[in-house]
């Protein structure tokens, strides 16, 4: 057993890594016994060097502000999580399943409404969506993959069970930072690599390419797949120039493509104009084409919605998938998964109130002092109300609120999430965590091996987003067993 944990404190929440005192999780019970004799001083040396090749290799995010756009060290932790590769397989089992019924739900939305008229979910929970897209009616997809990329947040609660907490399924973010915080610590770690059987995550950008390239429209041997990126300023840019320059894809702007009269989309270089087959877009749906959405525009390519509904371009995510990304529509996912696939749910959304509902509305204006309170289509950890960290004036705010716009608003309760050991100042000290693996729908499914563990750095802070002070940790799939 680590010596550095010997007083570790559980305070009654799950821990990943210790689950009584000085009797760690199967997953991690390799883990700390290799690092059995490591005082704690060396693990302050291991954070330092990953902080520095971490500043080495640039990666950074940006942080939007009222002073301007920061950029910012990726945040980083050295102590890794462990989960059980055969609970992991499982997992992988699920978020297949929820992804298959999320993107037949959205290939509904857009065609039949076969949902909507067996009385499942009510019509007007999509048609108030800001992520409606009534463009896209009549369009069916290839392999219906119409969010062929997902980031799906599970978090385990007191008790050690896995939520579902949201889908990210319009432009999701963060895994090249999975795949960055993996090299890191294989260079602070190289000993405990070489010991232990942690599954792989680097054949993610192979197997994003070959997703993408399913989606072709046209039989082709060899499809120009290209990563669209509004440019230079946007907080994920990092992540679209890595992915794109691992997949050997070409990294374009809006400006560098244009639609013809034929409604094919063209890549401009310096031999003229090479036809696009697919795009990996990182540009929000309003973005997209002026022709069609915003007009004042420049991100975008005039004319690319046309070329989408005449079959000549894949787009990744397709736009108007965004409307399953909606927090109110994801307490229906559940009753998605019997509608369509005919099947139990296998792993559960965390309980979830709608405030249009008067009943659940009056619940939570009566418990919001209890409860977290979330908009339905915010990202990044904002417009969050945290109710029992929540002063009297923020309360009284979210009241007045959800009063005024109660389809916007959703409710769960507030979960003890599950912590993993991290370096602090002078020890390692719990701290709450979530995960965010990412499944890919073309021809073929497939889930990452783990994922990017975000951890709210904060002593006691349930908020986990970069943005708003987390950090990440490196997760390890943990074969304990010669068979999975």
């Amino acid at each position: 057993m680590l010596k550095s944990l010997d007083n570790y404190p559980i305070n009654g929440f799950y821990d990943e890594a210790i689950a009584h005192p000085q009797q760690p999780r199967p997953a991690a019970a390799q883990l700390l016994h290799q690092l059995e004799d490591t005082p704690f001083d060396s693990f302050q040396e291991m954070q330092q060097s990953a902080e520095s090749a971490i500043a080495q290799l640039g990666i950074s995010f940006t942080v939007y502000s009222d002073k301007g756009n920061i950029d910012r060290l990726w945040p980083f932790d050295v102590f890794p999580r462990t989960i059980a590769a055969d609970e992991w397989q499982r997992i992988t089992t699920g978020l297949k399943q929820r992804l298959k019924a999320l993107n037949l739900f959205i290939e509904d939305v857009y065609n039949e409404q076969r949902i909507f008229k067996a009385g499942v979910m009510p019509l007007d929970v999509i048609t108030s969506s800001k992520d409606y897209r009534p463009e896209c009616h009549g369009m069916k997809l290839k392999h219906a993959s119409w969010a062929s990329i997902c980031g799906s947040d599970l978090v385990r609660d007191g008790e050690g069970k896995i939520y579902v907490l949201e889908d990210n399924l319009r432009v999701p973010s963060g895994v090249s930072y999975m795949l960055e915080n993996r090299a890191v610590m294989k260079q602070v770690m190289p000993e405990v690599f070489r010991d232990m059987n942690i599954l792989p995550v680097d054949q993610y950008p192979l197997q994003l390419l070959s997703m993408l390239r399913s989606l072709c429209p046209q039989n082709c041997d060899d499809p120009e797949v290209v990563v669209l990126t509004p440019g230079i300023f946007n907080s994920a840019y990092y992540e679209h120039a890595y992915l794109a320059h691992e997949m050997g894809a070409e990294l374009v702007e809006g400006s560098d493509l244009v639609v013809l009269e034929d409604n094919c989309v063209y890549m401009r270089n310096i031999d003229g104009l090479k036809q696009v087959d697919v795009i990996y877009r990182r540009i929000d749906d309003a973005f997209l084409d002026p022709e069609v959405f915003r007009a004042d525009s420049t991100l975008g390519v005039p004319g690319l919605m046309r070329a989408w509904r005449a079959g000549n371009i894949a787009i990744a995510n397709a736009p108007g998938c965004g409307v399953a990304d909606d927090k109110v529509v994801y307490a229906y996912v559940p009753e998605m998964i019997r509608f369509y696939l005919n099947e139990e749910p296998l792993i559960d959304n965390v309980p979830t109130y709608l405030c249009d509902c008067e009943e659940d509305r009056q619940y939570v204006l009566q418990h919001l002092n209890e409860l977290v309170v979330k908009p339905a289509n915010e990202s990044g950890g904002y417009g969050l109300l945290i109710g029992p960290r929540a002063t009297p004036e923020e309360l009284d705010t979210f009241y007045q609120l959800i009063e005024k716009d109660p389809r916007n608003y959703i409710a769960q309760p507030t979960l003890n999430l599950s912590t993993v050991p991290t370096v602090c100042q002078s020890t390692l000290e719990p701290r709450h965590v979530d995960l965010r693996p990412f499944i890919l729908q073309g021809e073929k499914s497939y889930v990452t091996a783990g994922g990017l563990t975000r951890v709210a750095l904060q002593k006691g802070s349930l908020v986990v987003n970069s943005s708003q002070g987390g950090g990440s940790k490196d997760t390890w799939i943990v074969v304990t067993e010669e068979k999975v």
